[in-house]
């Protein structure tokens, strides 16, 4: 359904909803070009898929980087000949109270978790804006609806990505934007946490979360639509979860 041949591009791919996102769109026909820092897992993820009969390469990328990010969607177009989805997955979640004053965490989240899908945008519009079509599927969360303790500035960031891709939307009529707001996932997400009472709040949280495949299917149901439908947003969350 309408995802058979589109050219898809995933950042954030080596691990969890990238990974997966990789996996259930390849296996409904797109050929998928997956960037992230980790180009070892990349390498493997894109054997996968291939051997399972799908399309997809790598290359390594660095969201923060406009330079990156503008090679990244011009070897798309290279290979491919255009490019039809960009899935802005890529962010982190190094949580911590206000207090602690881990400024150089705050600076982190504000330049991968905006900037990068920023970096995004300012690389395939264009293209898009060319072509008459195109797909902006940009990662959020629940904290991008309300903020919880601890998570001031990365919910923050998503409300930011929130507001980006409505802008998207009210501003670009051939363009479809997508906001995916997970719940609780398990995932590497917070992995990098180094306040230690965030930490224990963050073992709670995940102590009921679904898998990354449930993102992935919720991507590929708004990828899918028609080419006159937008699915605006999408929340997923599990069922028993407080969060």
């Amino acid at each position: 359904m309408n995802i058979t041949d589109k050219v898809i591009l995933i950042t954030g791919a080596s691990s969890g909803i990238g990974a997966a996102t990789a996996r259930e769109l390849a296996a409904a026909g797109a050929k998928l070009l997956l960037g992230a820092r980790r180009t070892d897992r990349l390498e493997a993820l894109a054997a996968e898929i291939v051997a399972a009969g799908g399309t997809a390469e790598y290359r390594a990328l660095d969201v923060t980087s406009r330079d990156d990010m503008q090679a990244f969607v011009e070897h798309a177009v290279a290979r491919f000949g255009r490019v039809d989805v960009l899935v802005n997955n890529a962010g982190i979640m190094p949580l911590s109270p206000l207090a602690a004053l881990e400024t150089q965490n705050w600076d982190a989240m504000i330049d991968v978790n905006i900037r990068g899908v920023l970096n995004g945008i300012a690389a395939a519009l264009p293209g898009f804006t060319a072509q008459g079509s195109g797909h902006f599927v940009n990662v959020a969360s629940l904290g991008a609806h309300y903020v919880v303790p601890t998570g001031a500035v990365y919910c923050a960031t998503k409300f930011a990505v929130w507001a980006i891709t409505d802008g998207i939307r009210q501003e670009h009529r051939d363009v479809r934007a997508t906001i995916i707001s997970p719940g609780v996932v398990e995932s590497e997400l917070g992995h990098d946490i180094t306040d230690a009472g965030s930490a224990a709040v963050m073992a709670e949280f995940r102590s009921v979360a679904i898998t990354p495949d449930a993102i992935a299917r919720a991507i590929r149901f708004a990828v899918e639509q028609p080419d006159d439908v937008d699915v605006s947003e999408i929340i997923v969350r599990p069922v028993k979860g407080s969060f």
